[in-house]
């Protein structure tokens, strides 16, 4: 039987990527989450379905509990059952409100919305796949998609609330991934470090050029190489003794403490 797999953030970049490649390997039906392009959704729901499989768009923002609780009662009423969420839905933009980007000047509303979308959006998710997931004795996953940025801060790109928001999904992580357990429910997530997606397109490729000579393996990494570990923590055999651990896929990024002075420009100044 095919299994039911929610992803959020999958119009585009890397949870595109994985509804193909879930789509693709494993025929699972796809409900794909965005709410920046309904043509991207679109377009990614054509592919999964050239492979046989279902799937149902869901548009909105996942940083609001009450969204949340909607999408995960249509997903489930339309499949039947969560067996896999993915809480991919994130982002980060430069602190606004003064000059230099700093804490000190920056609108509250602005961390209010920053932890919604990267931690409180997984939480709500979470909430409710977990609920499903014990109800019906699935023995379900749940991969959140964090950063390097959730362990080591970048102080030139004055991204303080993203990095708080993924550390907080870290210890989310570890914290729902010990609770539920017990239930043959596994919790763990990845930590991306710079992945070359239309995101950074915004950057000359003088910068990335540059910055990517610093990262230890010489250069960013691609969806392609992401994916493979999201499909490994979704995966029941392989998992059966991982639990609540966050995986850098980064290129040797988050080892190297040299991240810190990278004085690499913020992409939305």
């Amino acid at each position: 039987m095919s299994r039911n797999i929610l992803i959020t953030g999958s119009s585009h970049g890397i949870g595109a990527g994985c509804a193909v490649a879930f789509a693709r390997d494993e025929h699972a039906n796809i409900g794909i989450c965005g709410c920046a392009s309904p043509e991207g959704a679109e377009n990614v729901s054509k592919q999964c379905e050239a492979y046989g499989v279902k799937t149902k768009i869901f548009m909105g923002n996942v940083g609001d509990h009450g969204f949340c609780k909607e999408i995960m009662e249509d997903f489930i009423g339309t499949f039947g059952k969560i067996d896999v969420l993915i809480n991919n839905a994130g982002g980060a933009l430069k602190i606004p409100g003064g000059p230099k980007g700093e804490f000190k000047d920056m609108p509250m509303e602005y961390w209010d919305s920053q932890i919604a979308l990267n931690l409180n959006s997984a939480a709500y998710l979470s909430r409710y796949a977990v609920a499903d997931m014990i109800e019906k004795k699935t023995e379900g996953r749940i991969v959140n998609i964090s950063s390097v940025h959730g362990q080591v801060t970048w102080v030139h790109r004055r991204m303080l609330p993203y990095s708080a928001g993924k550390g907080g999904l870290n210890m989310f992580t570890k914290a729902l991934g010990v609770e539920v357990a017990k239930y043959g429910i596994r919790v763990n997530a990845v930590a991306p470090g710079l992945i070359f997606t239309k995101l950074v397109e915004r950057y000359s490729k003088e910068d990335l050029v540059s910055f990517s000579h610093k990262i230890p393996v010489g250069r960013g990494g691609t969806i392609e190489e992401i994916v493979p570990m999201i499909q490994f923590l979704s995966d029941i055999e392989k998992t059966r003794f991982i639990v609540g651990q966050v995986i850098c896929v980064d290129g040797g990024q988050s080892c190297d403490g040299s991240i810190e002075s990278m004085n690499f420009p913020i992409y939305n100044e």
